[in-house]
Parts: structure tokens; sequence; C-alpha cells
């Protein structure tokens, strides 16, 4: 993760994301813009091909063999949720370099945009960036942490179709008005402040 960030000229700060927090104000006002945006924004498309084009680096990364440069990760999809907590999905990753993922095609929820093979790859390398790198886990607090973690590896271009893609996603689920269902996924851009990396909460910061 250290040394791709440098390769695209955005290293990481130092930052100890166990001290992120999720700022319930904040997340009801993401959820509010995320249920308020269309499912299909053609202005969106531009930023979701840059989107597409660094996660597909980012996935050639991960699974690229070792002796080539890579993590050497083998990705699995499966028709069911794999991991009910996020500690299995990283021991299986530290121990046997393997990364299940829950296949977009079993979710019923395709994306408007984005193909399955492509929401896939993304859904990888979120958790091997975001959460596994950090050490996130799937609470509000953990998705928050694996937003901030993650978001340095795209530029601020492809950032903001990360943002939907977690953040919104996620607010929607946790503060929306149909909470604990899954959100439709969109193509849309939400408002750039909720992009910005400043736009974050720490533990033992005022929320």
């Amino acid at each position: 993760m250290t040394d791709y960030a440098h390769s695209v000229g955005r290293p990481l700060p130092a930052i100890d994301f166990t001290m992120v927090v999720a700022c319930p104000d904040r997340g009801r006002q993401i959820a509010e813009a995320y249920e308020a945006a269309p499912v299909f924004e053609p202005s969106a498309i531009p930023v979701y091909k840059a989107f597409i084009r660094e996660t597909v680096r980012q996935f050639q990364l991960l699974t690229r063999p070792t002796w080539r440069g890579g993590l050497g990760v083998a990705v699995v999809l499966s028709w069911r949720d794999p991991h009910a907590k996020a500690a299995t999905m990283l021991d299986e990753l530290r121990e046997r370099r393997r990364l299940r993922i829950y296949m977009t095609a079993a979710c019923g929820n395709p994306h408007p945009y984005l193909a399955d093979h492509e929401n896939d790859m993304f859904r990888a390398v979120h958790d091997a960036f975001g959460h596994a790198a950090t050490g996130s886990d799937f609470g509000p607090d953990g998705e928050e942490a694996a937003w901030l973690a993650h978001s340095y590896l795209y530029s601020p271009l492809a950032r903001r179709a990360l943002t939907t893609e977690t953040r919104g996603q996620q607010a929607a689920l946790i503060y929306g008005n149909q909470q604990g269902f899954p959100p439709p996924q969109k193509l849309c851009l939400l408002p750039a402040a909720f992009s910005e990396l400043t736009n974050v909460t720490f533990r033992g910061a005022a929320r």
C-alpha cells in the first residue's frame, strides 16, 4: 500500500487510523445527499472512468504474483457474504493470502454504471487497502477509517466516486430513511466537501 501510494505521487501521511470515528451529524448529511441524488447522473461518468482505471491498477497490484512485484493475493468471489466480522477476513488474508468477497451478481443490487467485475474489483481493493491495511472493522468507525485510508490511493477526481461508493452508501445504510437496508447503488457525485480528507473526526475531538 505504501509503495503504491508513492508510485502514484500520493505518499501516505502519518495517521493513526484507529483514532478515526464516525460523526453522526456528518453521516446524516451524507445520507440525505445520497438519498436525494439521482440513480444515474451523466456528469459523474468522467469521474467514474478515472475511478475504474485507478481501481484496476490497485487490483493488479493486489493480485500480481510477488515475484512480479505484486502482493500475490488470490481474490475469490463468493455467492454468500463470507465474513460476518472483519477479523476473519484479516486473518485469512494474512495467513493464506486469500481474500473472499461477496460478489456483486449475488447481491441483487446491481450498479447502474460499473460492470459486475469492476464492482467486484473495487470490493476487493477496498477490503484490502481500506480495512485490512488499517485493521478497521465493518462498524461505523471502521468504515470511516477505511474510507479515509483508501482515499489516499485515489486521485482527487476518482476520490469523488470512492466517496459515493463507500461513505455515501454506508451513511445511507446507517443513518438513512431505510436504516439497515442496503441502499440502491448509484452513479452520482456527493457534494465535494464530503470527499475532503480533512472532513473527518478523530477520537477526542468535538463531533
